[in-house]
């Protein structure tokens, strides 16, 4: 299994100048790549009916999030190795065209080491705020992952569907990753689960309860197997949401909540789980997102992941 981290992206740890020494540390530290993630806005009284934020406020480090293809874009000239991913930018709030320019340039730019998260997201102040319906998303998801595809690997391309239309161009420059980047689909459910399946390279979700994990690659193996596609070829990532405490949190714990040899454990419990990559992410801390003291996070965030790094 593949050891990341995540982008300090929410609350005032989120700086350009803490993204870059996050950014160079990690990768020093050997982490294999830093993932981000995306809210367009904070909705004081949300709309929405659906998980995982049904009948709920919204958590208050969604307040302020930095846009992830721009942070990508800035740590990508500070670093050599890492890789880097959105885990996951939602689709309906771009047009294929232009999601299709901007990450085939981040692409370039890097060196060749995008990792593309793909979704369909679940706020609806978010769908209304970008003037997208909110119905029929996962079937414009999927019409959208299709245009994405030909645009990065058709010459000249010319894509006509029920949602989007190219007509015959030449979108250049393409990826330095070919066919393309990797592209992982990201959602809740079963419908995703086949998305991912059939129209991308893997998947990826959030905190994984372990009891979850091996449900997840039956279903994935049948959706592919449904599909035609070869099951183990697929990726499987994962978002590991932590939270370190001093004394042990025992074994009825939420896996990555408890003492650093706690999470050292869970982390080898996925990676005997069989997930691919799982990344390490402080944006939903707390203790960290709602610090105002950024510098202060970013030091505590860093003294785990230099305690958590491969190899140690």
């Amino acid at each position: 299994m593949k050891l990341s981290c995540a982008l300090p992206q929410a609350g005032a740890w989120a700086t350009p100048e803490n993204q870059v020494r996050f950014a160079q540390e990690a990768e020093g530290l050997g982490y294999h790549g830093i993932w981000s993630f995306q809210r367009l806005l904070y909705a004081v009284e949300p709309k929405n009916d659906y998980v995982p934020m049904a009948g709920q406020p919204w958590p208050r480090f969604f307040q302020s999030v930095a846009d992830p293809i721009v942070s990508l874009a800035y740590v990508a000239g500070c670093t050599h190795r890492v890789r880097l991913g959105t885990a996951v930018l939602l689709m309906p709030y771009y047009t294929p065209v232009m999601l299709a320019k901007q990450l085939a340039t981040l692409d370039r730019v890097s060196g060749g080491r995008l990792d593309v998260g793909l979704g369909i997201g679940w706020s609806m102040d978010e769908y209304e705020a970008v003037g997208v319906p909110y119905r029929q998303r996962g079937k414009r998801g999927e019409e959208f992952l299709r245009c994405l595809k030909a645009i990065w690997t058709e010459e000249p391309v010319e894509f006509h569907g029920e949602f989007y239309h190219v007509p015959r161009a030449f979108v250049e420059p393409k990826p330095v990753q070919r066919p393309h980047p990797p592209i992982i689909v990201g959602g809740y459910g079963a419908a995703a689960v086949r998305r991912a399946a059939a129209l991308a390279d893997g998947f990826v979700g959030g905190n994984f309860p372990l009891s979850r994990v091996a449900p997840l690659f039956g279903e994935l193996r049948v959706a592919a197997e449904a599909a035609g596609r070869d099951p183990a070829e697929l990726r499987v990532v994962s978002r590991g949401a932590y939270r370190v405490f001093d004394t042990p949190q025992g074994a009825d714990r939420r896996p990555l909540w408890g003492t650093l040899d706690e999470i050292r454990e869970d982390i080898a419990r996925y990676a005997e789980a069989g997930i691919t990559e799982l990344f390490l992410d402080a944006n939903f801390d707390g203790g960290v997102a709602l610090d105002p003291d950024g510098d202060r996070a970013l030091e505590r965030t860093l003294g785990v992941l230099r305690a958590l790094a491969p190899g140690r």
